[in-house]
């Protein structure tokens, strides 16, 4: 990789208004140097959420509440890990083939009954 020669001045702001409309109209290309830039974790943060409006069949929110109800959570909670688990696991289908002990696998549903749900047809 080929290094930067000397990196630019990154211009003083007069207010945080001025610096962002920098940003929006710059990268960091010639001012930053990210050859020493390590990755960034931040385990604290919560994720942001947005309301949304979803309409369910009658038969599937009160078979979700139920199950949510055995499972002593809120069915909204419940709705969320079911959502979660299942594009994590359309993701890991989509990605090539790696070997398998750095494969990511959903977690498991915790519960203690077969289902006696019947399969429609």
């Amino acid at each position: 990789m080929a290094k930067l020669k000397r990196a630019r001045q990154i211009p003083r702001f007069e207010s945080e208004a001025s610096e962002r409309a920098f940003w929006e109209t710059h990268d960091t290309t010639g001012l930053v140097d990210w050859s020493g830039a390590t990755a960034a974790r931040f385990p604290n943060l919560k994720p942001s959420t947005e309301t949304i409006s979803l309409r369910l069949p009658a038969g599937l929110l009160a078979e979700l509440r139920i199950l949510a109800n055995k499972r002593d959570v809120p069915y909204q909670s419940l709705l969320k890990v079911f959502l979660a688990e299942r594009l994590m696991r359309e993701r890991v289908e989509q990605r090539p083939a790696m070997p398998a002990d750095r494969r990511v696998r959903p977690a498991k549903a915790r519960s203690s009954k077969p289902s006696t749900r019947r399969a429609r047809g």
